[in-house]
């Protein structure tokens, strides 16, 4: 597997990427899969690396990338407009740009990137095969009563939830009826003990590689099924 630092243009900006790839091209590599990383980090996420990187390995294209306020270090998220405007930049840089021949597109995002996704995926705005959700922010913290689920019902592609069962921004039962309601077909893969970035507590015999482990594990065979 080998990554490659580039440049995405977003407007009259640019914005930096990584993509990887596998060593050897084999029936996975028509399936470019772009990570979209939180309101909180940028591309370089333990987790978006490993991911990213491990499906890289088992012949996927795998395109990660920043949104432009965490380019410029700044702490506060892109307006709405600009986050879908960048998405859309990724998107049209592994399909059109990239030397692969990429047949298949699959959304990956962390929180904010795959609300952002599934928003865009929901409107018509943005076509992919199937959705990814590291951490889903169903509800703001302690307000689990005000769920932001409304777009979800219009999602028709397969879409992998991963959830911890601590996760302050998606309260599991919530997310259970929300589950029994979409009209697409979805899995969950749940992160026992996980907060909503899937950190473990310190009284964890776990480690953050075997978290690493578990949400690749379940992407790799979650893309093998219908």
């Amino acid at each position: 597997m080998k990554s490659e630092k580039v440049k995405i243009k977003v407007d009259d900006e640019y914005v930096s990427a990584v993509v990887s790839t596998p060593d050897t091209l084999n029936a996975n590599s028509k399936t470019g899969m772009i990570f979209a990383h939180g309101a909180g980090n940028d591309m370089n996420h333990p987790l978006l690396v490993s991911v990213s990187e491990g499906l890289a390995e088992q012949g996927f294209i795998t395109l990660r990338f920043n949104f432009p306020y965490k380019e410029k270090g700044i702490k506060r998220p892109d307006p709405q407009g600009k986050l879908i405007q960048t998405w859309l930049c990724a998107y049209d840089f592994l399909k059109t740009e990239y030397t692969y021949n990429i047949h298949t597109v699959i959304a990956v995002g962390k929180s904010m990137g795959g609300r952002v996704a599934s928003q865009m995926v929901a409107e018509g705005l943005m076509d992919v095969d199937r959705l990814i959700f590291l951490g889903y922010p169903l509800h703001a913290p302690g307000k689990k009563d005000k769920l932001k689920d409304a777009h979800l019902y219009h999602i028709k592609v397969p879409v992998l939830f991963f959830a911890g069962t601590r996760d302050s921004l998606c309260n599991l039962r919530r997310l259970n009826s929300v589950l029994d309601k979409l009209t697409c077909k979805w899995d969950l893969e749940i992160v026992d003990g996980g907060d909503h970035s899937f950190k473990l507590l310190k009284s964890d015999p776990r480690t953050e590689e075997d978290v690493q482990i578990q949400v690749f594990s379940k992407c790799l065979d979650w893309l093998k099924t219908d």
